[in-house]
């Protein structure tokens, strides 16, 4: 199967918790389609409610540019400051760390995102769902 079906969704949050538990932070994971359409949301007891949004706009952001966030900004640190202003003016674009897109076979087919850790914490939860969603 070629896209995101309950099954891989399922699988990535599971993933997700499970590796947010491991690191002791409280997170949520989002999961969106190569369209950005949000197909799937944990919210874990005690995280940010700030989170929430934040963890739709990294996976937004990924499955967008079919790029990680911390590619992206290392790509804008290259341009000139009109184009990354100009990006970041962009209410759901983020260079914030944790989002992953999702790839299999050279075609994207979603992303995720993950917000509540600090950023080395974010982007490894988000690998971590990002396996499980692409096993």
């Amino acid at each position: 199967m070629s896209g995101l079906d309950q099954r891989k969704i399922a699988a990535a949050l599971s993933a997700a918790v499970a590796a947010a538990e491991g690191e002791e932070a409280k997170i949520v994971v989002a999961l969106v389609d190569r369209g950005g359409n949000l197909c799937g949301l944990l919210h874990m007891p005690s995280a940010f409610l700030a989170s929430r949004d934040y963890a739709e706009w990294k996976a937004w952001t990924a499955a967008s540019f079919a790029l990680a966030t911390t590619g992206l900004a290392a790509m804008l640190d290259s341009q000139e400051a009109h184009v990354r202003e100009g990006l970041l003016a962009h209410p759901k674009v983020t260079a914030l760390p944790g989002g992953i897109p999702l790839h299999r076979d050279g075609v994207l087919i979603g992303a995720v995102g993950v917000s509540g850790g600090s950023g080395e914490q974010d982007v490894r939860i988000a690998e971590a769902a990002a396996k499980a969603a692409l096993a």
